[in-house]
């Protein structure tokens, strides 16, 4: 890894202040003074890859510019392979726009990255395996899902996703 990716591995007190101010600001509903700010960490700090995580979060749910999202998601990655929630949010828009051999890519290797959240990654897979219309795939997923939720309504919609799946199986489609 070159320089600027060891000089991110040192804690940074002041970009770590920045980041937590712009990612309140987004919890309270403001998106435009956490980008102001977030593009601010990026100038001063160009390899703080948890902001480039929470660019992309800002272009994906307020904007719904999926391309903008997964430029900054890829750069989230590159900084910060080991930021948990770069992996799933990068999986929704991978799974938005269709683009399942890159999903199952990165699915793979977020459920090796600690505090990751395994069981929203497993449903994004079973998802992606209905969508292509292999529900057993699908329900294998769902129900990994389920192993590895700690929400008892995540696990109901997990549990409705396999109910779907089974009656798809059932039908018989044009």
């Amino acid at each position: 890894m070159g320089e600027d990716n060891m000089d991110n591995q040192m804690p940074n007190f002041e970009a770590d202040r920045m980041f937590f101010e712009a990612d309140q600001q987004i919890k309270d509903g403001k998106p435009t003074e956490a980008m102001d700010q977030l593009l601010q960490i990026i100038e001063q700090y160009p390899t703080y890859g948890k902001a480039y995580n929470h660019i992309g979060f800002i272009y994906e749910t307020r904007y719904r510019d999926y391309k903008k999202a997964e430029e900054y998601y890829q750069k989230a990655l590159e900084y910060s392979p080991d930021y948990p929630a770069t992996y799933l949010n990068y999986a929704l828009v991978l799974s938005t726009m269709e683009k399942f051999e890159e999903l199952e890519s990165l699915v793979k290797r977020g459920l090796e990255v600690p505090g990751a959240s395994k069981d929203r990654l497993y449903n994004e897979m079973g998802i992606m395996s209905e969508l292509k219309e292999k529900y057993e795939e699908a329900i294998v997923y769902f129900k990994k899902a389920v192993k590895y939720s700690l929400s008892e309504s995540d696990i109901e919609i997990y549990k409705k996703n396999i109910t779907r799946c089974r009656r798809k199986e059932e039908m018989e489609f044009f």
